[in-house]
C-alpha cells in the first residue's frame, strides 16, 4: 500500500515516528576511491522535532569523517526488523561546530565514546539534511506475510497490502 493520500506534512511526520525510537543507522559514505562504506552511528537527534536534519557525533580522525570532507552526498539506513519497519535516508552531510548544539545533544553514550566532553578535540558534529526518504513500514503479521509470499509464488503476482510503502522530500 503507497501513501499517495498522505500530505507533504503527514508524510514527514511518518518518517519520523519510524525513526524515533531507532537509535542506530548505517551512514554511507563514498570513499575516495570511489567505493561505498556503511558503518553503524548512533541518532542523536532527541525528537520529531528536528525539522530536516539528522544528528550524529563521530571521530574526526575516523574514516567516515575524511569521506565526509570529500564527498557530501551520504545515506542512512534504519532497520527495525522486530516491527518490520525500514528507513533510508539520503542527504548532504555538514561538518557542524556550534558548541550549543553539541551540548544540548550531549549523553552518557557520547561520552564513552568521547572522555573530554564536547571539548574533545576529536569530536565532530554531524548534520545530515535529508533531502529524500524512502520508508516501508510492514502492517502484516509475520504469519499473513508468509501467506502472502506462498500465494504470490502461486499465482505469480506480487504480494499485496503488506504494509505501508512512502516517500518524503524535503528539498
Amino acid at each position: 500500500m503507497s501513501d499517495q493520500a498522505l500530505s507533504d506534512t503527514e508524510r514527514r511526520e511518518k518518517l519520523w515516528h519510524l525513526i524515533k525510537d531507532m537509535r542506530f543507522g548505517m551512514l554511507t559514505t563514498q570513499h575516495p576511491n570511489g567505493h561505498l562504506h556503511a558503518r553503524p552511528m548512533t541518532l542523536q537527534n532527541r525528537g520529531v522535532d528536528e525539522g530536516d536534519s539528522l544528528w550524529f557525533f563521530m571521530s574526526r580522525g575516523g574514516e567516515a569523517y575524511e569521506d565526509i570532507v570529500g564527498a557530501a552526498q551520504v545515506n542512512v539506513a534504519f532497520a527495525d526488523a522486530d516491527d518490520d519497519t525500514y528507513v533510508s535516508v539520503s542527504g548532504t552531510a555538514e561538518l557542524d561546530e556550534d558548541r550549543a548544539r553539541k551540548q544540548a545533544l550531549w549523553n552518557l553514550a557520547a561520552e564513552a565514546w568521547f572522555p573530554k566532553g564536547v571539548d574533545d578535540p576529536d569530536l565532530a558534529l554531524l548534520r545530515v539534511r535529508i533531502n529524500h526518504a524512502s520508508y516501508w513500514d510492514v502492517k502484516a503479521s509475520k504469519l499473513m506475510q508468509l501467506y502472502a509470499m506462498a500465494k504470490s509464488a502461486v499465482t505469480g503476482q506480487p504480494p499485496k497490502d503488506l504494509g505501508e510503502t512512502g516517500q518524503v522530500r524535503m528539498r
